[in-house]
């Protein structure tokens, strides 16, 4: 059974509906398992910010025993959300955690899947590249929460620079280390000695792991954000992950433009002239000598994620923030594309980005409605905070749309592998 494949049609199905922390001051206090959950599903969230990648899961069908996240205007968006009863989070036992004082040892065995996206500000282009010399680096607390909870699988998520030249050697000792997590790094041990000696071991591999580098455009989400994926199988599943195959081309998108023009049809706009320069002139050209679309679905263009939300109106988030201008090298986001980026900056605001190019080609910040619209939140997933609060939280959230789609490819390979295991077992 090719795993990879078979997830990849219930992705598509799904994408279509839609402070520094702290040093410890007290023991690890031990966890107590929230409610059984649905088809053995449970997971543990960690790092889970505003919930962006926690809501993916959700919709991919995990339930939460675990949610854990330090900052504290973070968790009260997500615990407001929690008090309104929203679908896949009024459940959520979201609550101001350190992670590194949580004693995982107390779902060892119960949980399906750890995520989480670890602090990326020690690996982002934007700072200061100190990568595990950083206080804030979390990948060893994210390594120790898979040594004790020795769940099914487990998937984190970073940023693209994370497997850049500077830090590729610390992404193989990552990698390296979740395969045999309980191969512990020694007292004084550096990670580069420590990764020597993984590479060096004889043991069983605990985990099977792959990782790759994602653009979450090509997942149903409506901007181009390029992310590192690790994922893990425990390796009693007897299953190798493969790496997740894209459900939506921006080849495709381009078709639907500028070969059919029904884009611009749904839209009822009259049809733009297709490029003439650039990548984007040769693609169309190409495509221009096809007979049939290219496969998949198109990319989600920002007009498409704010379609009949209408303008700025001052309820539910959708307020005009003043002050947007362009500049060089922040120019906004085209509406007939995915959007850049959103990036969450010291003040919520980096420069001129976090802002869309209107028709008439003037510009203006993302309300913060539209933002939660660009990682996949639903219309009735409020923040409480101030603008330029929110829109940080929305910059550092995990697209829900990418989360959905690697929480059910990594579901059905657990699913496929609990399935040929109870068939070996009944026939055994």
């Amino acid at each position: 059974m090719n795993v990879g494949l078979a997830a990849l049609d219930t992705i598509t199905d799904a994408v279509l509906r839609y402070s520094p922390p702290k040093e410890p001051a007290k023991p690890k206090p031990k966890l107590k398992s929230s409610a059984a959950s649905v088809n053995g599903m449970q997971s543990a969230e960690m790092f889970a910010g505003c919930g962006g990648l926690a809501f993916g899961m959700s919709r991919a069908g995990f339930h939460h025993a675990v949610m854990a996240e330090l900052d504290s205007a973070a968790v009260a968006t997500a615990q407001h959300n929690k008090a309104r009863g929203l679908e896949h989070v009024a459940a959520w036992p979201v609550e101001k955690t350190d992670v590194r004082e949580i004693d995982w040892r107390a779902l060892a065995g119960k949980l399906a899947v750890v995520s989480g996206g670890p602090p990326c500000q020690p690996f982002g282009i934007g700072g200061k590249k100190q990568g595990h010399e950083d206080g804030r680096d979390m990948w060893p607390e994210a390594i120790r929460a898979i040594r004790e909870a020795q769940p099914d699988g487990f998937l984190f998520e970073n940023v693209r620079n994370l497997a850049g030249p500077k830090f590729k050697a610390y992404l193989d000792w990552i990698a390296s280390h979740l395969r045999r997590p309980s191969l512990e790094r020694h007292e004084g041990e550096n990670h580069l000695d420590h990764l020597e000696r993984l590479h060096r071991a004889t043991r069983p591999e605990e985990y099977s792991v792959a990782w790759q580098v994602v653009n979450a455009a090509d997942y149903g989400a409506p901007q181009i954000r390029f992310r590192v994926l690790i994922f893990g199988l425990a390796a009693r599943l007897g299953v190798t992950p493969q790496l997740m195959q894209p459900s939506h081309s921006r080849e495709r998108l381009l078709w639907d433009q500028y070969i059919t023009g029904d884009y611009w049809k749904r839209h009822g706009i009259k049809a733009r002239a297709a490029p003439t320069d650039g990548p984007d002139a040769a693609r169309v050209t190409a495509l221009r000598e096809q007979s049939q679309p290219p496969l998949g679905l198109p990319w989600i263009t920002t007009r498409d994620a704010l379609s009949g939300l209408g303008s700025p109106h001052g309820k539910s988030n959708h307020s005009l923030q003043p002050g947007a201008r362009s500049y060089t090298g922040h120019t906004g986001s085209p509406l007939d594309m995915p959007a850049k980026a959103l990036k969450a900056g010291d003040h919520g605001v980096p420069g001129g980005e976090n802002m869309m190019v209107k028709d008439d080609g003037t510009v203006r910040y993302f309300t913060v409605r539209e933002a939660a619209r660009l990682v996949g939140l639903p219309d009735d997933y409020l923040f409480p905070a101030t603008w330029s609060e929110s829109m940080r939280q929305l910059g550092n959230a995990v697209p829900a749309q990418l989360g959905e789609a690697a929480g059910l490819w990594l579901k059905q390979s657990i699913l496929a592998a609990r399935g040929a295991s109870e068939i070996a077992r009944s026939t055994g």
